[in-house]
């Protein structure tokens, strides 16, 4: 009997550490795919004519010549972006306007017709270089769309953009990704034809055989778009993902009986992927360092502060996703001075909140290991740094737990978990405890983890022990870090807000021992003017403010205002309903959208009196607020006047990208005018029979 047993004892130790990894759950992540997880954070750089026009988006004819940066220096640029934390960069070698940034065969409209480095210059080659030196790595964009090219939204256009593409990934060495999106067709140049042409979304570009090129020119790049195939678009440009974010994702077209593409996409929806989703399509969240992709110098020293830049990391990559920040170099080709110092900024901050992981104290007690092997599967390789080492649970255990002990209590306010994402997305809900006065207390919980989960806790938690809780899983466990950070101290920066008579306040969520403020566009000290109450700001400006609390300062708020609109009033006493544009309340929208959405859009107007006759030198526009695109204006004409009766064309154009980007649109006058009177024109909307409009406003500085 004693043989018998000591047989079935050491069958059962054999069968125990002869336990199988557990099978992967649903749609798993490439190669490829995991070098791009694995970088976390990287640029997007914008620069070209539309530097030079103060625009977005070209139309297609400007003069390349525009290009001749004095100090255009590509290692300043990359090194801007690696001092930030940033693993790598995409350069936009080609916008919607056609100039294509290095020298091509497919066009005339490139680099070689440019004044810089007399037409011998490359700049996707000394981005390729500079990223080499600095050990970062290189993305491209070529965009699909060229309102430049007479070929454009013609069969023939297509064999142009795919030798573009080969051009690109011929001779600039390997690339993490390619990238691409979804602006598609419209009006454009189009070599002098001047109009707008239309293509079907989702076969004018033939992406199967032309991603095909991708695949096999540059294996190891991820490709981005709205339906991926790799990286999938966000659905906004505010730079976080959801709460909950999935990396599986199956995405649906917009329009009934439409296969999805780039373009044509429910592209909410990518916002949280799809649980149990068809592909492994992971979301990227880009946004604008400024608040223009482009560089404005009217938007200098407005790049995001390195607090607003950690808590888009949060949202971002501690949501699974990827962090994609707009980076534009100025007329001179560098990256501006304050945001170089910002990036820099963001960057040490990233350092000082992850130097340590508390964890690493901790003994870890499991529920359950697989197999009760703790070579193989054990809470060990939670805290190795090693992102495919994990613990693991048996088959049929969903719901463990773990426990950290420490020797003596311990502060945090950080907590990081990551899957071995090899296996899939397994986790759908966790909780985590803190052992706080002889119990146990709920201190924060989650939903979707994947390959990175950072939550962030709204106050220091102090505790001896502290416990995870597996809530839900459809299948057993496979985690590989559990790490508990301390984020640095700060206090927050003011708001700055201004009412319709024009009167500034500035405040703060929590008391402060002192609020210093400029209005001179320097950046508050000490030694700047105190702030004690309300002041009001005559004729707008630039005001930036402090708060500080002891040794803490905060990083400076900067808000741009406008003409104060106290005695502003709707010329037609019949637009009364439209004064919610001008009362200073984004919140409040004036809206003349129809039920009836088959019926054609008629511009519409709305005629301000300002009581006065101030000097226009830029008009703004900010869109509705409430993530809808129906009624948001995209073509627009500003008209002014010395009597209300004979207007004169002012400004006309298009707010490019407002879709995505539906921020606060500057309208600058070549010119500064001197008029009573304005009126605003909605020539075209995104969607909808009407406008909804949150504001209009005048600036004259």
């Amino acid at each position: 009997m004693k043989k018998i047993a000591l047989a079935s004892l050491l069958l059962q130790s054999a069968l125990a550490f002869a336990q199988p990894a557990p099978k992967p759950y649903g749609a798993t992540p490439s190669a490829a795919q995991l070098n791009w997880h694995k970088l976390e954070m990287y640029c997007i750089i914008h620069y070209g004519v539309d530097t030079y026009t103060d625009k977005e988006w070209g139309f297609g004819d400007e003069d390349p010549k525009l290009i001749n940066p004095a100090k255009f220096d590509a290692a300043q640029i990359v090194q801007a972006a690696k001092d930030g934390g940033f693993k790598g960069i995409i350069v936009v070698a080609k916008h919607h306007d056609g100039l294509c940034l290095w020298p091509t065969k497919t066009t005339e409209h490139n680099i070689t017709k440019a004044t810089w480095k007399n037409g011998k210059g490359d700049m996707v080659k000394e981005y390729q270089l500079a990223c080499e030196k600095l050990g970062m790595q290189l993305g491209l964009y070529c965009s699909p769309w060229d309102r430049n090219n007479a070929f454009y939204g013609k069969p023939e256009y297509l064999n142009i953009y795919q030798q573009q593409l080969r051009e690109l990934y011929s001779n600039y060495g390997k690339l993490f990704i390619s990238w691409h999106d979804g602006a598609n067709g419209g009006d454009g140049y189009y070599g002098g034809a001047n109009e707008a042409r239309k293509i079907d979304r989702t076969t004018y570009y033939d992406w199967t055989n032309t991603w095909a090129i991708t695949r096999k020119m540059q294996p190891g790049a991820t490709l981005f778009g709205d339906v991926g195939p790799d990286v999938r678009w966000v659905g906004n440009e505010e730079g976080h993902a959801g709460e909950t974010s999935w990396a599986t994702y199956t995405p649906k077209a917009s329009q009934p009986g439409k296969e999805p593409a780039n373009g044509e996409v429910m592209y909410e929806l990518g916002i949280e992927g799809t649980r149990g989703g068809k592909y492994w399509m992971p979301a990227e969240c880009d946004v604008p360092f400024r608040p223009g992709w482009f560089y404005h110098a009217s938007q200098d020293g407005m790049a995001k502060s390195p607090y607003t830049l950690l808590d888009l990391y949060y949202k971002s990559v501690g949501r699974g996703a990827a962090l994609d920040l707009g980076l534009s170099p100025n007329r001179d080709g560098v990256i501006d001075a304050d945001d170089v110092a910002k990036l820099k900024a963001f960057g040490e901050l990233l350092k000082q909140t992850f130097a340590v992981n508390l964890a690493k104290d901790a003994t870890i007690t499991a529920s359950n290991i697989r197999g009760k092997n703790s070579k193989l599967y054990g809470t060990k390789f939670l805290t190795d740094n090693d992102n495919f080492s994990y613990w693991a649970t048996d088959d049929k255990v969903n719901t463990p737990t773990l426990t950290l002990s420490f020797k003596k209590s311990v502060s945090f306010n950080v907590i990081q978990l990551r899957e071995n994402i090899k296996l899939g997305q397994r986790i759908e809900e966790v909780a985590v405890d803190a052992y706080q006065n002889g119990e146990w207390k709920q201190v924060a919980n989650a939903t979707s983890i994947g390959s990175k989960r950072l939550i962030r806790l709204p106050q220091n938690i102090t505790a001896s022990q502290v416990r995870l809780r597996i809530v839900k899983s459809p299948v057993s466990i496979a985690l590989s870090d559990f790490g508990l950070y301390k984020e640095p101290v700060h206090v927050t920066a003011p708001a700055i807000s201004k009412s319709r008579s024009g009167e500034v306040t500035i405040s703060t969520d929590a008391p402060v021992s002192n609020i210093y403020y400029t209005l001179d566009g320097s950046t508050p000290t000490k030694a700047s003017t105190p702030y004690s109450k309300p002041f009001v700001l005559t004729d707008g400006g630039i005001v930036k403010a402090i708060a500080v609390d002891g040794n803490q300062t905060s990083e400076a708020a900067n808000v741009k205002f406008g003409l104060n609109k106290e005695n502003w009033k709707l010329l037609n006493a019949a637009n009364n309903e439209a004064a919610q544009a001008i009362d200073e309340n984004y919140r409040s929208v004036w809206s003349t959208l129809q039920k009836d959405t088959s019926a054609a859009f008629k511009p519409t107007e709305l005629a301000v009196d300002m009581g006065g006759a101030p000097t226009i030198s830029t008009f703004t526009y900010l869109p509705r607020q409430d993530k809808k695109t129906e009624g948001i204006v995209d073509r627009y004409t500003f008209y002014v006047s010395d009597n209300g009766t004979d207007w004169k064309e002012a400004a006309k154009g298009e707010f490019s990208n407002i879709k995505a980007h539906p921020v606060e649109q500057e309208i600058k006058l070549n010119a500064p005018i001197k008029a009573r009177y304005f009126k605003f024109r909605a020539d075209h909307v995104i969607s909808g029979n009407g406008v909804a409009v949150a504001e209009i406003g005048v600036r004259s500085k």
